[in-house]
């Protein structure tokens, strides 16, 4: 079994594959900014439901997932290089990955590498956010 965590700047994001790498958990829930919390009562829910004692290979990415990982002597995968991973497994034909993360926003063109990355403090903000993707949206639906 597998298990990773995702820790961004708003939420938490979990998943845990089985030996077969089929999804047999995932959430998505807000931390409110207790990292260590909300991390420990996942991995204790993912005991109690899916492990059973049985122990499992974690990795952890995400923007405040780097000091944990670190602290823990868990690895840490840092997040493009995961998306980039799973999307060309899971859904090879994918040219372009566009994440709105709570912190920043990622573009990933797979076809040629290229990574844009465009941050609040490079003056996104989240009015600004929403008027740069919904043409965009529109466009891709």
């Amino acid at each position: 079994m597998r298990v990773g965590l995702d820790i961004g700047s708003t939420t938490i994001k979990c998943a845990v594959l089985d030996e077969h790498d089929a999804l047999i958990y995932s959430t998505y829930e807000r931390h409110y900014s207790h990292i260590l919390e909300k991390a420990q009562e996942l991995l204790r829910r993912i005991d109690a439901e899916h492990l059973h004692g049985n122990k499992a290979l974690l990795s952890i990415s995400g923007s405040a997932g780097m000091g944990l990982a670190d602290s823990c002597g868990v690895p840490f995968v840092q997040e493009v290089f995961s998306t980039r991973v799973a999307v060309k497994r899971f859904v090879p034909a994918t040219d372009c990955v566009i994440e709105l993360g709570g912190e920043d926003a990622k573009i990933l063109f797979l076809t040629n590498g290229t990574e844009v990355r465009i941050t609040k403090e490079s003056g996104m903000n989240q009015v600004s956010s929403s008027v740069l993707w919904e043409p965009q949206m529109e466009t891709f639906g």
